[in-house]
């Protein structure tokens, strides 16, 4: 019957006792049909047997296809947390890199300023060298308690000039040891 409800079956029955052939060899446990010469229709018991077998095989692989995939979302997770973390360092990294490239954009004008700064202190201890002036040989204890006093006294007499105006130190003190 070409086309009809038998030739489906029939097919399927074919199936089934190809799945049954192939099902034998591998297993040790399944129980062998009463006669391997018997048509399909006459063991339903052994193909529904074949396909309780099919099924849980299948259930096996599938069991170790979830901790597979257990395996993976774990993996996968911890990489998501080692990316997270990276991410994090990055970042950071970024963060001090762009505070570092300031830095370096900032040194020309720091370094300039220093120079003006040493420049400045330069002129500044040259300016207060300039009013300086050193006097050797005079005798000690001669001065008495007013230094500067006796320097407006005595370097006109030591010279014999006439300072007009009259001499003004800012400070004047004696440098070196008194001898006794």
């Amino acid at each position: 019957m070409p086309g009809g409800k038998s030739s489906g079956r029939h097919s399927r029955q074919l199936l089934f006792s190809e799945a049954i052939a192939l099902q034998k060899p591998m297993s040790a446990h399944v129980t062998p049909p009463s006669s391997a010469a018997q048509p399909a229709d006459s063991h339903p018991a052994d193909a529904t047997y074949c396909i309780l077998q099919e099924i849980t095989a299948v259930g096996r692989h599938l069991e170790a296809i979830g901790l597979k995939i257990s395996d993976l979302s774990v993996a996968a997770s911890s990489i998501r947390a080692d990316i997270a973390r990276f991410q994090v360092t990055v970042t950071d990294l970024d963060h001090r890199l762009t505070t570092v490239e300031n830095h370096i954009e900032d040194l020309p004008a720091q370094d300039e300023e220093i120079r003006s700064l040493q420049m400045k202190i330069t002129d500044l201890e040259d300016r207060s060298r300039r009013d300086t002036v050193r006097f050797f040989g005079i005798p000690e204890h001669k001065e008495g308690l007013d230094f500067k006093a006796f320097l407006k006294n005595f370097l006109p007499e030591l010279r014999g000039l006439d300072f007009s105006p009259p001499l003004e130190f800012q400070r004047a003190h004696r440098i070196g040891p008194l001898y006794k």
